[in-house]
């Protein structure tokens, strides 16, 4: 999952504020409906986030190694990454996204045996909102391929981070198998995705231009594919992703290794030196 955002700045003039519309609007890949439409199209979206979570390992070694104590989670609607860390390593979390339902991140803190004040939630855009909050640990999973700039949308992660804090960023990795499954069958997700951000090289380079202290960042996982409302696609093309998804799971375990080709994620873990 990803997320976008919309603009909205009343308190610039007119004229500037047209401006900072439409650069603003150049760099979204997604917009409000895209995201609308997304989630209304979900059934499952109250699960439980067990311990072994996706990224859990890397998660929970920085939050030991660092001492993390707070957390926000950008663009992460409905919220699984916070309740996570919140669940399983007692972190102070925020989630902060423009589109928010409460009542679906309600559930979710219910089905996770948490209480609604557990996560606290901010509805606002992250091109206009300020504060003067600064956090231990920030991260996105599957946010900043939606945007065309990935230098200033990693920017405006790190203006969150507090003196020494880390960097957590996840996405997909549509240059492997798995990208040209979406590109094949669903054009119109695929095309929601910047694939030019999805380089490790890039990403580190951006990070260490910001004057953060790169720990990884790399391609990440054995193999995986999925396609977005997979029940709805022709029985062949999930037959055959299936079949495939089955080859590379088989492929991969006998001859285990990250890479470009297969590897169905990215992360970058950064540290904020000064």
């Amino acid at each position: 999952m990803c997320e976008c955002r919309k603009v909205y700045a009343p308190f610039l003039p007119e004229t500037l504020f047209f401006s900072f519309l439409c650069a603003c609007m150049e760099n979204l890949l997604t917009d409000n409906n895209f995201w609308k439409n997304y989630w209304e199209s979900k059934t499952d979206v109250s699960v439980v986030i067990p311990k072994n979570y996706l990224f859990h390992q890397q998660l929970t070694k920085l939050v030991e190694q660092n001492n993390i104590k707070t957390a926000i989670e950008l663009g992460g609607f409905p919220g699984y990454y916070a309740v996570f860390l919140k669940k399983h390593l007692a972190l102070e979390v925020t989630l902060l996204d423009y589109f928010i339902h409460q009542p679906i991140i309600n559930e979710l803190l219910k089905v996770n045996d948490l209480q609604e004040t557990d996560v606290k939630v901010i509805e606002q855009d992250l091109f206009s909102f300020q504060t003067d909050k600064k956090y231990d640990l920030v991260l996105s999973c599957g946010l900043i391929e939606h945007f065309i700039d990935t230098e200033d949308i990693i920017k405006r992660h790190v203006a969150f981070l507090e003196d020494k804090g880390t960097l957590f960023l996840t996405l997909p990795n549509f240059h492997a198998l798995n990208g040209w499954f979406q590109k094949t069958f669903d054009k119109e997700n695929y095309a929601k995705h910047n694939l030019t951000c999805m380089n490790p090289v890039l990403l580190q380079q951006i990070c260490e231009k910001m004057g953060l202290e790169v720990v990884q960042s790399r391609y990440f996982g054995r193999f995986s594919l999925w396609l977005e409302n997979e029940n709805k696609k022709p029985f062949l093309v999930r037959l055959f992703k299936k079949s495939m998804w089955l080859v590379g799971k088989v492929f991969t375990k006998i001859f285990p290794f990250d890479s470009k080709w297969l590897s169905p994620y990215l992360i970058v873990e950064a540290k904020k030196v000064r």
